[in-house]
């Protein structure tokens, strides 16, 4: 069994906030590389339709798209 370097995986949670590049768009909650990547059905983010914000209905994860 692979151990995983926690401290290199992103918690998902309504604390955190996540800047993407337009390039990383479609977003997406869970995000590869999310230490909870599978702690919830993986849901798109309408951030450009939104105003460059989106939050996750799911986990309340904050994603904004830098400017």
């Amino acid at each position: 069994m692979q151990k995983e370097n926690s401290e290199e995986l992103l918690t998902p949670n309504s604390s955190n906030r996540y800047e993407l590049k337009e390039s990383e768009l479609p977003a997406h909650c869970p995000m590869p590389g999310m230490s909870q990547w599978n702690s919830h059905p993986k849901v798109y983010l309408p951030i450009k339709e939104n105003g460059g914000q989106a939050t996750c209905p799911y986990c309340s994860a904050q994603y904004s798209l830098k400017v």
